[in-house]
């Protein structure tokens, strides 16, 4: 029966399969202190796993060499011996010993985690947290990103994971991550960057790294924030500076077009504007109000049939612009002339609204 169990053992330890399954381990890091505390962790389990086969090891040679079919007498002056004394001091010293070898050296990785570097040259990228998606605000280039999750029936194996906008960020250059939220607690975590840090209403808090190489990264926020916590997913691309800058000049260029046609001086049709509106809608509105737009009652209300969308266009667009305090609806005056009037063409008639009414640009700049 023991040599049966054994050679089990044997088997599940050596056998190619069982070492395919290494692999559910810690992600590969991708950051220097990342790396570290990846370091510290292979530690811990190796230490973990050295003492558990010496501990199993007494364990059953015990059970066999001093089992009472081999006529085994119990030793019952063991406590007298000299380890009877002992043990009771060495084996806690042990134990202390491998947790200070492991302290030790985590203290010193938390501090790196947390001492954010106070350098020049160091990128800052603000972090904010909505109800239920993420705004990355690039200072030192002045461009801000919007990032949503994707739908299951566009993500496929990845729903809940894939974004619309990914976090783009360059290697080899230290970044600081300026944490905080709009509404309620989020918490941003990427486990290949060693970032985990609460979002906090009202308050900055701040974490950092450096990227060591090029991939696709992918955290989660990791605070309960509502109904749709699960659909906060982030995926960082990390790329070469060279490439990063060729995405900056990219996405200061969408922003200057954007501007344009914004200000343009021009008449848009309702089918303009509800092609416009509906995209806009659907990926800065939907998460609240629902595609369907019969909203999340009571905290979400309806837009389909409202008294709002069917009411005075003055009062529509002084809500999306400017929001409503004491509930979720945050202001929306950050978005240009064009994209509020086609998101409040498109509430005012989409579903059953058919209010028939087209908001202007124009009007959205008189109405600020």
């Amino acid at each position: 029966m023991l040599q049966a169990g054994l050679l089990l053992l044997a088997g599940l330890l050596f056998h190619s399969a069982a070492k395919a399954e290494y692999g559910l381990n810690f992600p590969e890091p991708a950051a220097g202190v990342a790396q570290e505390i990846y370091d510290i962790h292979m530690l811990t389990m190796g230490i973990a796993t050295v003492l558990l086969i010496i501990v199993f090891a007494i364990v059953f040679y015990s059970l066999y060499f001093h089992r009472k079919s081999r006529g085994y007498q119990a030793d019952q002056n063991f406590h007298t011996s000299w380890f009877g004394h002992w043990s009771w001091v060495i084996v806690p010293v042990m134990v202390l010993g491998v947790d200070l070898t492991i302290a030790g050296k985590a203290d010193i990785v938390l501090k790196k985690v947390w001492d954010v570097p106070k350098e020049e040259n160091i990128m800052d990228v603000k972090v904010t947290g909505h109800q239920w998606w993420w705004e990355f605000d690039y200072l030192d280039h002045d461009i801000k990103v919007e990032s949503r999750y994707i739908p299951e029936e566009q993500s496929g194996d990845l729903y809940l994971r894939e974004v619309d906008n990914p976090l783009v960020l360059p290697t080899g250059v230290k970044i600081r991550f300026l944490h905080t939220s709009a509404d309620v607690l989020h918490a941003f975590w990427v486990p290949e960057l060693a970032v985990k840090k609460d979002a906090i209403p009202g308050y900055i808090t701040e974490t950092w790294a450096e990227l060591n190489r090029e991939g696709t990264f992918r955290g989660q926020c990791a605070e309960l924030c509502g109904t749709w916590h699960s659909r906060m997913p982030i995926v960082v691309e990390s790329v070469s500076q060279d490439k990063f800058t060729a995405w900056v000049d990219g996405q200061k260029a969408i922003k200057v077009a954007a501007a344009a046609e914004a200000s343009a001086d021009k008449t848009w049709s309702m089918d303009e504007l509800m092609v416009k509106g509906k995209t806009l809608y659907e990926t800065k509105c939907a998460a609240c109000h629902q595609v369907t737009g019969m909203g999340l009652p009571p905290a979400f209300p309806a837009l389909n049939g409202s008294v709002l969308t069917k009411g005075p266009i003055a009062d529509h667009l002084n809500i999306v612009i400017n929001g409503k305090e004491g509930t979720a609806m945050q202001p929306w005056g950050t978005l240009n002339d064009l994209e509020i009037a086609a998101i409040v063409t498109y509430e005012r008639n989409a579903w059953d609204n058919k209010m028939g009414d087209v908001v202007q640009p124009a009007d959205v700049k008189q109405a600020r």
